[in-house]
């Protein structure tokens, strides 16, 4: 008679510790940074950064950045990236808006909405249903666009009280961007605006069917169409919505510089996407929320606010920003990958 021996499984005795600061990060992710720059404020400036004012001007500073990030955030869950095609739809919907002021004044904001719409319609259909590179066909279309833009206008800017006869009118549109409400308070109408597309943001993404197949899509594209989930379809409609909120801003910021002009968007792609990923979300797709899109945008004005204060030029303020962005970006993720979720 033998004996065999018996094989058990290798015990791991190691202690299994988490760094319960890196637990904090992560539960709190970006508003640490919030409450940072808050204190940093206070600090530079006591007698002025927490007025009435300086607060206006940090949130409305923030405002169309934001209203933005809202719609970008849906196409980065949605694990497509950036969408580089937003300076133009910002630009194409204000200068729609603008040149359809001499039609009358609701027309021209749902005008100028629905161009922003049929813009996200086409990169919804090319990248959704026909599964193009998202940041190589958004970045042509950009291009396709703003040379349709300057083609259209003949390369001039477009001016409201020159479009229209009706100075009412323009005046109107002109007073988008600067109406404000709470009496001594002035809270901006576009911060109200942005604050009412995040709420309703969060809850499409956090409480919706749609909100959690955009989730499933963002992290496995084929797991998502193989359970049944029409990928073209949910993905058209995040882009539906990214340019739903780009045609807003492009509406207030035609208002706010009282022009129209195909380079009104410039740069938005670069802030916007910064300001989601500093918010929790990643390219990867997936993963993040609106609160947290919300604490990046805030991130972004505050930085700003507390450097205007200290009298820091606008070239070293790029040269702060990008360290800091990328000292929290590495914050996050270090924080992450300790608590084992990257």
């Amino acid at each position: 008679m033998s004996y065999e021996p018996k094989l058990s499984a290798k015990i791991d005795t190691r202690v299994q510790e988490m760094n319960k600061f890196m637990v904090w990060i992560n539960r709190l992710g970006i508003y640490v940074v919030v409450l940072l720059l808050l204190l940093a404020g206070w600090i530079v400036k006591p007698e002025k950064f927490f007025t009435v004012d300086n607060m206006n001007s940090v949130f409305q500073a923030v405002s169309l950045t934001g209203i933005c990030a809202v719609g970008l955030a849906f196409i980065v869950y949605s694990a497509n990236f950036n969408d580089m095609s937003l300076p133009m739809t910002i630009a194409f919907s204000g200068m729609v808006a603008v040149q359809l002021l001499q039609v009358g004044f609701v027309v021209s904001l749902l005008g100028g909405i629905a161009a922003g719409l049929l813009m996200g319609a086409v990169n919804g259909f090319v990248i959704g249903k026909l599964r193009a590179h998202p940041i190589i066909w958004s970045m042509a279309f950009n291009f396709v666009m703003s040379g349709i833009a300057r083609w259209a206008w003949a390369g001039n800017q477009i001016y409201p009280d020159t479009i229209t006869e009706n100075a009412a009118t323009a005046e109107s549109f002109y007073a988008l961007a600067r109406t404000s409400f709470g009496g001594d308070l002035k809270i901006p109408l576009m911060v109200v605006v942005m604050v009412v597309m995040f709420i309703i943001g969060h809850i499409i993404l956090s409480y919706t069917t749609f909100g959690n197949q955009l989730k499933i899509i963002g992290s496995n594209y084929q797991a998502g169409r193989l359970s049944g989930i029409h990928c073209a379809r949910v993905i058209f409609l995040a882009y539906l919505i990214n340019a739903f909120c780009a045609s807003i801003c492009g509406i207030f910021l035609a208002s706010l510089s009282r022009v129209g002009a195909y380079y009104n968007g410039e740069g938005y792609d670069f802030e916007c996407v910064t300001a989601v990923l500093l918010g929790g979300m990643t390219l990867a797709g997936g993963k993040g929320s609106m609160i947290g899109v919300f604490g990046g945008v805030l991130t972004v004005g505050l930085l700003t606010n507390v450097m205007n204060l200290l009298g820091i030029s606008t070239f070293n303020q790029y040269l702060v920003q990008g360290l800091v962005f990328l000292l929290i970006v590495w914050i996050n993720t270090n924080s992450a990958r300790k608590l084992g979720k990257s």
